[in-house]
């Protein structure tokens, strides 16, 4: 159950700061999506001006509808799925019925993007594969989303953001050298392979401007895992180097890492010789140290981290958060508190920013949602709209972009395009 109170308790979104057309209005993207990856890719699109057309299997949808939390007035509307899937359209299409398929592909002939995510085959079992959508549409972007990619001896293997950050060393690097390592309590190769399709989407979309033909996109969740990396796969392929869990501390600067003072942990992170010995000089009153001819070199800093912890502990214990804060910004040494996600949802810096706002829901009233990062000061991201129930906007869409009259989506609704037709009653 949501917790109406709470959601009523949040600003309202803020109108656009620009008026006019989006930046991708005039985009329609044909949108077979699942899960977080695709729909988050999609979303991104539809958040600047893009028509996405989200295509489920009617009465069921998306799987990821069934997230919780759920609300009982929300039917297949799961907390998660709101948090993907704003500012699109729903059509309920049985793609396993002629009918059905029928209007995918007449969909797709004058779609400009098409972004899939099933398993491998899938599509082509569906007649969808690329080639029968270039030939449909020579003009279509065609991306599709996978765990290991679409060709090669791993396109058949399922995949989820958890086996990529194992399979990709992520995992291996992170938590305590003493336990097996953590995998990310959020789902960031998922996001991160979403922020990279929406970013060889727009690409190919540059690409099309200049000769008129799309492309078939290709992102995999491991080939994003390995990205995630980050430069310490540089540093084993230079030097065989293997990263070694170094729980809240860095291998490559010190001292960094979590610190407690008087009420709360907060976390420092001294990316260079100027930050330490603004730390050690303006903060904490010690110029022996700051300016000692070993210590203020950040590789000898490595080996001495014991003992530099051991003084900054001392010292910060001795004061509450709200003496050290002003001082760690007024000397330029980046920290901050180490929160929980509501402390962080409900903080001055999230509130600043507009981070969290709820928008109008056409059962619940209001329902919350967290603001696009992408801040663009002449074409801004439109107003959110909340995510369609399954199906919701079929008619409309069989109106408005394929001109169909209500006779003909009668005829196809009485053929099972739009899932199976409930028996008269009596």
């Amino acid at each position: 159950m949501f917790d109406q109170a709470r959601i009523n308790a949040l600003p309202a979104q803020d109108a656009p700061a620009a008026k006019g057309p989006g930046v991708l209005d005039g985009i329609r993207v044909i949108d077979f999506t699942h899960f977080v990856a695709g729909p988050l890719a999609t979303m991104t699109l539809a958040d600047f001006g893009a028509d996405v057309i989200k295509v489920e299997a009617p009465g069921k949808g998306d799987d990821f509808r069934y997230y919780p939390p759920a609300d009982p007035e929300l039917p297949a509307q799961g907390a998660p799925y709101l948090w993907t899937n704003r500012n699109k359209r729903s059509i309920g299409l049985d793609m396993k019925s002629p009918q059905g398929l029928e209007v995918a592909k007449a969909l797709i002939a004058d779609a400009d993007v098409l972004v899939e995510n099933f398993s491998t085959g899938v599509m082509e079992r569906f007649g969808l594969d690329y080639e029968t959508c270039r030939q449909i549409n020579p003009r279509l972007v065609y991306c599709s989303v996978s765990a290991y990619g679409r060709s090669g001896p791993y396109a058949d293997r399922l995949g989820f953001d958890p086996i990529a950050q194992a399979e990709s060393g992520f995992i291996s690097m992170n938590g305590y050298a003493d336990r097996q390592g953590v995998r990310t309590g959020s789902a960031i190769m998922d996001i991160s392979t979403a922020m990279c399709a929406t970013n060889a989407i727009l690409l190919a979309l540059m690409a099309r401007q200049r000769d008129g033909l799309g492309q078939f996109l290709e992102v995999a969740l491991f080939d994003t895992a390995i990205l995630m990396t980050g430069f310490a796969a540089m540093q084993h392929l230079t030097t065989g180097y293997e990263p070694k869990r170094n729980g809240n501390t860095s291998p490559d600067t010190c001292p960094s890492g979590v610190f407690q003072c008087q009420d709360m942990p907060f976390y420092i992170n001294c990316g260079n010789d100027g930050i330490f010995v603004r730390l050690f000089e303006q903060v904490l009153d010690r110029p022996d140290i700051a300016h000692d001819p070993v210590l203020s070199k950040r590789a000898n800093r490595l080996e001495q981290r014991d003992f530099l912890f051991k003084i900054m502990e001392e010292e910060f214990g001795k004061h509450p958060w709200s003496h050290w804060q002003p001082k760690l910004r007024a000397a330029g040494v980046p920290s901050g508190q180490v929160r929980t996600l509501a402390q962080a949802l409900a903080s001055d810096e999230a509130r600043s920013r507009g981070l969290v706002n709820r928008i109008e829901h056409p059962v619940k009233g209001w329902i919350p949602n967290i603001a696009t990062p992408l801040r663009l000061n002449r074409t801004p991201a439109k107003a959110s709209v909340a995510a369609p129930a399954v199906g919701a906007d079929t008619d409309a869409i069989l109106h408005e972009v394929l001109g169909f009259d209500a006779e003909r989506i009668q005829a196809l609704r009485d053929a099972g395009a739009f899932g199976a037709v409930a028996p008269a009653t009596a």
